[in-house]
């Protein structure tokens, strides 16, 4: 392995938004350790990497009620028994994202919001969720009622911040006059980066942190073309229009340019896309997935990787082919209705 991988990396820790969350500087997105990417890992695989990733010094550990659904909250939670662990853990779950007769539903509907996290709760089997997300925003009702039970939430201590993930510059400045916002989190890498002209800024302005889902640009700037090969019939990557022949044949350009990069500065390819979110700003903290414990050093082992202001130049490529299907709602379209109108 590269020089830089074999370093040890103490993870720093940051402060996530103007509330007072902090957080290791970066995380572990536990996403793919039971869905969407292929079959449910073996859970004490699993559990031994997460406990290994708290050792290491990452822990600010990101799921979601609908990573399963329900089996991922269900996994943390298990390795969160381990005596003292809880204490050591910054921990995120999401709501608002479910299956309704088979279908993808997005719903902010008050009384679903407390469902949700009563659910959640439950089977994390903790007593408060520290940063509870928005996972998609309900372009049904306005941004105002949900955040208006969230906050209520917030005051009866079964949260303790507020997030909300794809959302429009709009629908977080709304969403933020009700309650302070702690994070967005956001698709951010080498290979998305159409958040960079409203959306940051936007946080940057009201205080608010990023946290970067899919740094490694869903495993291709760990693994390059090669990675399509590995996708199983129940990966949903498959389908993604970045990782189609027609427009493979122009990404895989970008994977060389990191290569080449990689090759010079003495780190993998991995460490180096990583590092290009770590010198973004002391704002941001990328969430990468992983369910190997050599994969998960190796993130680490990117706070150790320098970026000159030239390299990250450099580094700027055009991808082709959108980062999602268009039957999933992403910021692009998620403003909600007025309040005065929903009155």
């Amino acid at each position: 392995m590269a020089a830089e991988s074999k370093k040890v990396v103490t993870v720093p820790r940051m402060k996530l938004g103007s509330q007072g969350l902090e957080v290791s500087a970066q995380g572990l997105g536990c996403m793919s350790m039971s869905a969407f990417y292929g079959p449910p890992k073996p859970e004490p695989d699993m559990i031994k990497l997460i406990h290994h990733a708290i050792t290491s010094g990452i822990t600010f550990l990101d799921t979601s009620d609908v990573y399963g659904p329900h089996t991922n909250e269900i996994l943390i939670g298990k390795a969160l028994k381990l005596d003292g662990i809880r204490e050591k853990v910054e921990l995120a779950t999401k709501f608002g994202r479910r299956f309704v007769d088979g279908k993808m539903d997005i719903c902010g509907d008050p009384s679903y919001v407390r469902a949700a996290c009563e659910a959640s709760l439950k089977r994390l089997d903790v007593n408060c969720i520290d940063l509870y997300y928005q996972h998609r925003i309900d372009t049904r009702l306005p941004i105002e009622i949900t955040i208006g039970e969230l906050k209520k939430l917030v005051e009866e201590g079964k949260i303790k911040y507020i997030g909300l993930s794809e959302a429009c510059a709009s629908t977080i400045r709304r969403a933020h006059a009700i309650h302070p916002i702690t994070a967005v989190q956001l698709e951010w890498s080498l290979w998305s980066r159409d958040s960079e002209q409203d959306i940051i800024p936007t946080c940057r302005e009201l205080g608010i942190g990023i946290v970067a889902y899919s740094p490694l640009a869903r495993g291709f700037l760990s693994s390059g073309p090669n990675l399509i090969q590995t996708f199983s019939e129940q990966d949903s990557r498959k389908h993604f229009p970045r990782f189609q022949p027609e427009n493979m044949e122009h990404n895989k350009k970008s994977f060389d340019l990191v290569k080449e990069m990689a090759t010079r500065k003495g780190c993998t390819p991995s460490q180096l896309a990583l590092a290009w979110v770590h010198n973004q700003g002391n704002d941001v903290c990328p969430i990468p997935g992983t369910t190997k414990i050599e994969n998960l050093n190796e993130n680490i082992g990117a706070l150790a990787v320098k970026l000159t202001p030239q390299d990250m130049a450099d580094l700027d490529f055009v991808v082709k082919g959108e980062r999602y299907m268009p039957s999933m709602r992403t910021w692009e379209n998620s403003d909600t209705p007025p309040l005065s109108a929903w009155k």
